[in-house]
C-alpha cells in the first residue's frame, strides 16, 4: 500500500536531523520512528499511487465502454423511430 522506499527516506531524513547524542540511539529509535509513521499512515483512508493508476485505468475504460453504448443505442432508436414512421 505504501511505497517502503519513502517510508525509509521518511525515517532517514528525520535520524539525519537529530543532534549525535540522539544518533547514538541509532537503530532502536529508527525502528520506533519508523512505527509510529508506519502506524499514523495505515489509519489513513489511503490507497496507493498503483492502486489508483489501476483504478483511473479502469475508469477510463468503462467510461470509452459507456459512450460505445450509447452511441449504439441512439443508433438503435434512430433505426426503430424510422421503422415505425414508415
Amino acid at each position: 500500500m505504501f511505497d517502503p522506499k519513502k517510508l525509509e527516506q521518511v525515517a532517514k531524513q528525520i535520524h539525519d536531523a537529530m543532534p549525535q547524542p540522539v544518533k547514538e540511539l541509532g537503530t532502536d529509535m529508527e525502528s520506533r520512528v519508523r512505527q509510529a509513521i508506519q502506524g499514523q499512515l495505515t489509519k489513513l483512508d489511503v490507497v496507493s499511487r498503483e492502486e489508483f493508476d489501476v483504478q483511473t485505468q479502469v475508469l477510463l475504460r468503462t467510461r470509452q465502454k459507456l459512450t460505445e453504448l450509447e452511441a449504439k443505442l441512439a443508433e438503435m432508436e434512430k433505426k426503430l423511430n424510422q421503422d415505425t414512421d414508415a
